[in-house]
């Protein structure tokens, strides 16, 4: 319980520092190139580096260790987030030095991001709390941080500068690094029988995992696509909406916390209720009133109310499908293969959002009110899926976790044994048509 209680502070701790950098850095590039396609190109550089490091690293951090690659990679990213502002108030920093630092950051959260969540399994496992509430826990952990840090992060662009914020996201990554460091413990190791696997191997097996369950690829098309349009609209939109029709950084932030305030209190009733709710009318109907509406209010509404009244319901909306797909993927993914599947769901979903950034740059030069049309009738569409196909009705089943059956406790909490993953590679849980993983929707 304690390792996971210091994984959950440390994580907080850096993501309210990364939802101030998430306005700042392209209100940063607005006030400094004055382009919106340059906005997207900036954010399509952070996270085309990270959809190569989650499908291609999962091997390597399994070598590696999980606990080390978080605490590193977390530690670069503080150094490159705190040259940007020097670099731009000493001698300068052109736009490809930007974008070279912004794909190396994104490189480095997506080793971060990978690793953190296999930690987050195996302290889950240790701990013995309920899967689905324990990922409810979490991500409305994450919704109180872009609560915080969203407003927060507006008010310090409105009362100092972007740069500034940028310092202030590089020190909570160096505080999370050193609490994680210091205090998360792990145990996970490479089972012996993998350990000679060759690396393509190792990912091949991963790619077999996924495609042996209609499920999963189903959720990582959908969530391919939902990611690319709220992409266009966190990288690129809703900041060009802010800069051009209210002209305000602070609407931007309360935007953000009126989203994130409703989310956490979903998320408060959903962990109550995680073990009895019902998965996939939660899931359907929450991307559906969670997605498509927020453009529709950006494009039609008038002032800045409707939009956050529409944000409030789509935060209420959405606040149990993190933690459904999170309890889906630690349900039926064994421990010992969790980054490679980890991060090759990732890299798939993740695969849009370059793309949505791209797309929303492009649009957003034409008309941000048309960019806010197109965008949000795509996602709508995508969204009616679940209650037309087939796979979806996967989502009321639940299966036993893969290695629970073999978590002991030590008199700490801590799990004494080492292997975490339950059943040999490759093999399904009893009843279930092929292994499943699942992917999270982009914040």
């Amino acid at each position: 319980m304690r390792s996971l209680a210091f994984l959950l502070t440390g994580n907080v701790i850096s993501a309210i520092g990364s939802r101030m950098s998430l306005l700042a850095l392209p209100w940063f590039v607005l006030a400094t190139t004055g382009s919106a396609a340059k906005t997207g190109i900036v954010a399509a550089a952070e996270t085309i580096p990270y959809v190569i490091v989650c499908a291609l690293g999962g091997p390597l951090m399994d070598r590696i260790g999980m606990k080390r690659a978080s605490v590193s990679a977390d530690v670069l990213s503080a150094l490159i987030f705190t040259s940007i502002p020097l670099l731009h108030f000493g001698p300068g920093l052109s736009f490809p030095a930007l974008t070279g630092l912004i794909a190396l950051a994104g490189m480095l959260r997506g080793v971060s991001d990978t690793a953190k969540t296999v930690l987050f399994r195996e302290a889950v496992l240790a701990s013995k709390v309920n899967v689905a509430r324990a990922t409810s826990i979490n991500d409305g952990l994450n919704r109180l941080s872009t609560l915080l840090g969203a407003p927060l992060g507006g008010l310090l662009i409105a009362a100092t500068d972007a740069p500034t914020v940028l310092l202030i996201d590089a020190a909570t990554f160096a505080v999370g690094a050193i609490i994680i460091g210091l205090a998360v413990r792990s145990t996970l190791r490479v089972p012996s029988e993998e350990e000679s696997i060759s690396y393509l191997d190792t990912l091949r097996n991963g790619w077999a995992f996924i495609r042996g369950d209609s499920l999963i690829a189903a959720i990582l098309v959908l969530v391919l696509f939902t990611n690319l349009f709220d992409a266009a609209y966190s990288s690129v939109l809703l900041p060009l909406w802010a800069a051009e029709v209210v002209q305000s950084p602070v609407a931007l932030g309360l935007t953000a916390a009126f989203f994130a305030s409703a989310a956490v209190l979903g998320n408060i009733v959903f962990t109550i209720v995680a073990p009895y709710a019902p998965r996939f009318l939660l899931f359907a109907v929450g991307f559906l009133v969670g997605g498509a509406p927020r453009f529709f209010a950006a494009a039609f509404g008038e002032g800045v109310w409707p939009l956050y009244a529409v944000s409030f319901v789509a935060g209420l909306g959405i606040a149990a499908i993190n933690p459904i797909l999170g309890a889906v993927i630690f349900e039926r993914v064994p421990g010992h293969m969790q980054a490679r599947v980890q991060g090759l769901t990732s890299a798939v979903v993740w695969a849009g959002i370059p793309v949505g950034a791209l797309l929303g740059g492009w649009l957003g030069e034409w008309s941000v009110k048309g960019a806010m049309v197109i965008c949000g009738t795509g996602y709508l569409l995508v969204t009616l899926w679940p209650f037309v196909g087939t796979p979806w009705r996967q989502l009321t089943a639940k299966v036993p976790v893969h290695g629970v059956e073999h978590a002991q406790a030590d008199p700490d909490g801590e799990r004494s044994g080492q292997d975490l993953h339950g059943l040999e590679p490759g093999r399904a849980p009893a009843g279930v048509g092929g292994a499943a993983a699942a992917a999270r929707e982009h914040p």
